[in-house]
């Protein structure tokens, strides 16, 4: 593939409008290291942008860009997008928030001038970290570097795993995985079901599950992404969530769940497969797509249909914030760079933003982005605290 080509094929990609053919032969070309170097080059440059605005008049790309906006990515597609993420990053913004806002301003309006003010920087990069909690109560931190190894269980700092064993005993031992803010770790249970745990959660789950009975984990606060191990090939033991109010009954599926401390809502996506929620006083079947509001308040329960993606990205190395108030993306953002976040004004708060942001990135740079799109007008940094201007 020449250069043109490849130029070609990464616009279409992010414009979301790549055959799975063509994610095909992107995910080639991006296996040679130096053109993830210049898949990020091109993303970074806008490229897609600059490509959009020469084959498009403005009306008919408004159109176009509202019905991408507001498809949910196919589903056949998926695993491959995620993929060709995970080789490179770097679409600090993606086509559709640079295009979006060139269309609302019908020009791209030049960074704002001003200097933000940092007057010490003490916010680092949220990386793979977490404490494992024993059934005696001994912890084992778990971080990048650092090994750890068991008769049942081992971990190279960014994801842990335990073997399989076909037990018959009568009880279950359980472990404790808990991530902090500034953290995210992945988990594989003895039954091959994947976790994936976001910043600020804990799950509590056997070492070995045992034959013949519901294979049951409990998400004790937090958001984390399931890829459950199907039943059939565990004599059709069902595979259970208990997490708060609420218990999710599966039988081979992906899907996440938002159940964070601080919040009044747990929000339950489902990938792929279909599940079963349960709470005191109802009862709720998903399909793919669809996400569940549950009201910690009144128990009330809202099924709305979402683009998947938005809802987990982070367990891909991004943050896809779509129509989210600024309040909103500070909650996730402060939980990645263990930080607190202050607003000058309250009504910023309400100040709404469209992008694809890269997690491997400084706090600084994402700040920037947002305040060269006049999200903000500025901001400060002192220790670990930001303020909003």
């Amino acid at each position: 593939m020449n250069d043109k080509q490849a130029k070609e094929l990464i616009a279409k990609f992010l414009i979301q409008q790549a055959s799975a053919a063509e994610l095909d032969a992107l995910m080639l070309w991006l296996q040679d290291a130096k053109n993830e170097q210049l898949f990020s080059s091109y993303v970074q440059t806008n490229y897609a942008i600059e490509h959009q605005m020469r084959q498009f008049d403005p009306n008919r790309l408004k159109t176009k860009l509202q019905l991408l906006m507001d498809e949910d990515i196919k589903a056949v597609k998926r695993k491959k997008i995620r993929k060709i993420i995970s080789y490179s990053a770097a679409a600090v913004v993606t086509v559709l928030l640079a295009t979006g806002y060139f269309l609302q301003n019908n020009s791209f309006n030049k960074p704002i001038e001003t200097t933000p003010r940092i007057i010490s920087n003490n916010i680092n990069i949220g990386s793979n970290k977490a404490t494992l909690t024993l059934e005696d109560g001994s912890q084992v931190a778990l971080e990048k570097g650092n090994t750890y190894q068991t008769p049942n269980a081992s971990s190279n700092g960014e994801v842990i795993v335990y073997g399989a064993d076909k037990s018959d005993g009568a009880r279950a031992v359980f472990n404790y995985l808990t991530v902090p803010r500034g953290g995210q770790f992945h988990l594989v249970l003895s039954d091959g079901t994947e976790v994936w745990l976001n910043s600020e959660s804990q799950l509590k789950y056997p070492v070995n599950f045992i034959n013949g009975q519901t294979r049951k984990v409990d998400l004790v606060y937090g958001e984390g992404y399931f890829a459950v191990s199907p039943s059939t090939e565990h004599e059709g033991a069902k595979f259970v969530v208990s997490n708060q109010s609420q218990e999710i009954e599966v039988l081979g599926t992906e899907f996440n769940i938002k159940a964070y401390k601080d919040e009044a809502n747990i929000y339950t996506t489902l990938v792929e497969g279909k599940v079963v929620l349960n709470t005191e006083t109802a009862k709720r079947v998903l399909q793919p797509s669809q996400q569940l509001n549950l009201n910690l308040y009144d128990n009330s329960m809202e099924v709305a249909t979402v683009n998947v993606y938005n809802e987990i990205s982070w367990k891909d190395g991004v943050f896809s914030f779509r129509r989210k108030p600024l309040v909103e993306i500070m909650k996730v953002l402060s939980r990645w760079y263990d930080m607190d976040v202050i607003f000058e004004d309250p009504e910023l708060e309400k100040a709404g933003f469209n992008g694809v942001l890269d997690k491997d990135q400084k706090i600084e740079d994402i700040l920037n982005t947002i305040k060269n799109f006049k999200v903000i007008e500025d901001y400060e940094i002192v220790n670990k605290t930001i303020l909003l201007k």
